[in-house]
């Protein structure tokens, strides 16, 4: 395996030698994969080393050096009116190294692939989507309403194309009409994974969201930030802002939680994923991974939903239930933010469509979470 590993360095050392003399003016990134996992995601590249290696040039044409094949990019400001950071969509082999070169031209229209918005229109939802899966928080509007409902929820898709905009239109999303449809249930649970605190043995819910701000939404990656108002937890006053991120081929959130309060000490949280009432389904709880999935049953001909959060350098400190819920459980600290990954995967859509593939699926994103790309610039 050695001897293996050795020549395919030589072999790529020497791929990128001949490039750099036929194309003495193009610069490059060289990017590594550290895990044993075919990869297909986004690197995101600060703009500053950006700058350094390539220039600010406003136009330029990212490809594979052994191909030509043009890479999809997109600048994310994070809500500023300057770029922060160059986002690459790229494909590394397992335990390989791609090259790609930057060039001044003009790059092909990147369609987009993730898209979020505020739907006054129906009760103050927030929806977002890539082309995967799309997702809700409930707003003001549904407050006290008889289909009230509290957590994260989830529609399934079988196309790559956005439909948020649509389904909305039509007003027809409970039923599948070839694209997919809503037919998950949250009810008064943490719906598809969904954070809260946790005191005097139960979930301690807000209300729903108040504010938000989108960051970044689109072409390949959409970032944005609920707000919600202060709320009695205990004996404490608690507030909570949640950053959102969804990146186009991603079943996963990227969620960045910050709990404020007042007193000293940590405050227990949970996150949590609805549990049906037949108790039918499988689940996975690997606390020292910090991996936490539900298999849900088949639910009438809709088909079957699995669930699953993915906490990045921490575990979990333990599992629960209650009657209408799993949870998992940690704790954080006032001002410092929580990161954790969450999402869901439709077995109709057919990428995944068993337990043990859904629970592969959570795995090995932990393990790129923990051992990310390595970018080179050159």
């Amino acid at each position: 395996m050695a001897t293996r590993r050795t020549l395919t360095g030589l072999v790529f050392g020497c791929a990128l030698l001949m490039i750099s003399a036929s194309h003495p003016d193009m610069r490059r990134i060289v990017i590594h994969n550290p895990t044993d996992q075919e990869r297909h995601e986004l690197v995101s590249i600060p703009y500053e080393r950006w700058e350094e290696a390539f220039g600010a040039d406003s136009l330029f044409k990212v490809a594979y050096a052994s191909s030509g094949e043009e890479v999809p990019y997109q600048r994310e400001k994070k809500g500023m009116q300057q770029t922060q950071n160059i986002l690459l969509q790229v494909a590394v082999p397992a335990s390989g190294s791609v090259a790609l070169t930057v060039k001044k031209s003009v790059p092909a229209a990147v369609p987009a692939r993730t898209y979020a918005r505020y739907v006054p229109e129906r009760f103050d939802d927030f929806a977002w989507e890539n082309d995967r899966v799309a997702f809700r928080m409930y707003g003001k509007g549904l407050e006290g309403r008889p289909d009230d409902a509290h957590g994260l929820d989830i529609w399934s898709k079988r196309t790559s194309r956005l439909v948020v905009d649509k389904w909305y239109a039509a007003g027809d999303y409970h039923r599948d009409h070839g694209e997919g449809l809503d037919y998950y249930s949250v009810g008064m649970t943490l719906g598809a994974g969904d954070i809260a605190p946790f005191a005097d043995d139960t979930v301690v819910f807000s209300k729903h969201y108040r504010t938000y701000e989108i960051l970044d939404n689109g072409p390949l990656r959409t970032t944005f930030r609920l707000s919600y108002d202060p709320w009695q937890v205990g004996g404490r006053m608690v507030s909570v802002v949640k950053q959102f991120t969804l990146d186009a081929g991603s079943q996963l959130n990227r969620v960045e939680v910050t709990y404020s309060f007042d007193e000293d000490g940590k405050l227990p949280i949970v996150i949590g994923i609805a549990r049906r009432n037949n108790n039918g389904g499988l689940l996975l709880q690997e606390g020292q991974q910090g991996i936490f999935g539900y298999w849900e049953p088949e639910i009438g001909d809709h088909g079957i939903t699995g669930v699953g959060a993915v906490v990045g350098g921490k575990h979990f400190s333990g599992f629960g239930e209650l009657s209408n819920q799993y949870l998992a459980f940690t704790e954080v600290s006032s001002g410092e933010p929580f990161t954790y990954y969450v999402g869901g995967a439709w077995n109709k859509a057919g990428k995944y469509t068993s337990a043990d593939a859904w629970f592969d699926y959570l795995r090995t994103f932990k393990e790129r979470v923990s051992a990310p790309l390595v970018v080179e610039l050159n």
